[in-house]
């Protein structure tokens, strides 16, 4: 059989519409995430991501109005999210939000354990008692209260992944940060252990180390030290600061089958600042 010119062009602009298909698919289509500290900065940008990605979406965070304006902006892309506030170094908060998330979808696949918060600048025996409690139990208190609950649900579906937002704070030290270090290295320290606890259960636990990201984290210490500014933008070898969305796609990444043998990884997203 001999076909026209025509038919050729007609079945190969077929063939590659459907390869663009395959090759654009999303990668979470029926699966739900949950992400704290989602209603601004990294958290939202990954929330938005999962959602692109054909997730369901539990946004989680003390800010609702911030919270919610996510769960529109997920809503304008055809996409499904709930919000839920959430106090991360609240038992009973994280735990309902995992609960409602369930209730909601049916399901826990993916958590992105986000929120944070910068704490106060000053050396290590001029920290307060204060700073020191209230850091701790947001930054770390909040990601081992999340994998606490967010881990027996995604026991449930046969495993799952879990990202905890760690820092290049988390990896060398930071005169001025005593808390928030503490708090990050926590962190990958509970990653690690995690990773190696539910390896063979089908859950995998890595960590994300960001460095300088343009957030409203940033903004207020820029705001308060406005020296930092400049350091902040030369710290990088890349010769930026970096942008939300790249840590989003990092996210991502990890929770997607593209990082199936991956786990228990620290991965900094930092613009080569760890490489010096």
């Amino acid at each position: 059989m001999v076909l026209c010119p025509h038919t050729l062009c007609a079945l190969a602009r077929a063939y590659w519409a459907g390869r663009k298909g395959e090759i654009m698919a999303a990668q979470f289509p029926g699966k739900v995430a949950v992400v704290t500290g989602a209603a601004s900065g990294i958290g939202r940008a990954i929330a938005l991501a999962f959602a692109r990605e054909g997730a369901k979406v539990a946004v989680a965070d003390v800010q609702e109005a911030g919270g919610q304006e996510t769960v529109r902006m997920i809503g304008a892309e055809g996409a499904e999210a709930i919000f839920v506030r959430t106090d991360v170094s609240q038992a009973a908060e994280i735990q309902e939000m995992v609960s409602r998330t369930v209730q909601a979808f049916g399901r826990l696949d993916h958590a992105v354990n986000n929120a944070g918060i910068e704490g106060e600048v000053a050396p290590t025996a001029e920290c307060t008692e204060a700073n020191w409690d209230r850091t701790l139990a947001i930054n770390l208190r909040g990601v081992w209260l999340g994998m606490k609950h967010e881990i027996p649900e995604l026991l449930r579906q046969g495993g799952g992944a879990i990202v905890n937002m760690s820092s290049v704070a988390g990896l060398v030290g930071f005169a001025g940060s005593p808390a928030y270090c503490a708090s990050k290295g926590g962190i990958n320290q509970l990653t690690r252990t995690a990773a190696l606890e539910y390896a063979g259960q089908g859950i995998r636990v890595n960590a994300i180390c960001p460095g300088v990201i343009r957030t409203p984290m940033i903004d207020r210490m820029e705001a308060a030290h406005p020296e930092m500014g400049e350091m902040f933008a030369t710290m990088h070898p890349l010769g930026r600061i970096g942008r939300p969305e790249e840590v989003a796609a990092a996210a991502i990444w990890l929770c997607s089958d593209a990082a199936s043998f991956i786990t228990g990884v620290l991965l900094p997203v930092d613009g080569g600042f760890v490489a010096r």
